[in-house]
């Protein structure tokens, strides 16, 4: 009973740590994203060859979020990030209509890897404040992401620039994370969410 409630008292209450890996085409904003997420401001950023990590606390979650350059030839590694991760954080540039069906193989191709299985799924449509931008809905249409059964996901508009919508979808990410957690269910049971 002791183990049960020490268990149940730090998912709640006690830092709890999550592995985080974010990917998505290159040019999506993961970089900005992390670094605004990290430190609160807007890096100047140059393409990413090979991954960025840090740690970002939010609220008691620390997250060791792995950025992982998005550029077509780094794409066939990003396999080897995929283990022990219990979240995934899709980037996609809303502005980019042409590549959402890139954006879309290589998102179900991750969501299929057997490593990524149990991964809860955020999806950050990216580059909202921009003139022309698919809607969240738009984005989550384009990547399929109402097909998904029995996988925990969610969206989010996001404008990286200006950091909205970013804590709320790692406000969803930590309170689902430490939901299953704390029940020891699998991340890959419940229900979808927009």
């Amino acid at each position: 009973m002791g183990q049960a409630f020490r268990k149940l008292f730090d998912a709640f209450f006690g830092n709890t740590e999550m592995r985080v890996v974010m990917l998505g085409l290159d040019a999506a904003g993961k970089t900005t994203i992390l670094y605004k997420l990290h430190i609160g401001e807007v890096l100047s950023t140059v393409p990413t060859i090979g991954f960025n990590v840090e740690k970002v606390q939010y609220k008691n979650v620390i997250f060791t979020v792995w950025d992982v350059g998005g550029q077509e030839k780094l794409r066939p590694l990003w396999r080897h990030y995929f283990n022990n991760t219990d979240g995934l954080i899709y980037v996609v540039d809303s502005l980019d209509r042409e590549r959402i069906g890139k954006a879309k193989l290589e998102f179900q191709a991750i969501i299929s890897d057997p490593f990524m299985l149990n991964s809860v799924i955020l999806v950050f449509a990216n580059k909202q404040d921009m003139k022309g931008a698919m809607t969240p809905m738009e984005v989550c249409e384009g990547l399929g992401l109402y097909d998904i059964k029995n996988r925990r996901w969610h969206i989010q508009g996001t404008c990286a620039l200006r950091g909205d919508g970013l804590y709320e979808g790692l406000d969803w990410l930590a309170g689902t994370l430490k939901e299953l957690k704390a029940s020891g269910r699998s991340t890959s049971v419940g229900t979808s969410s927009f």
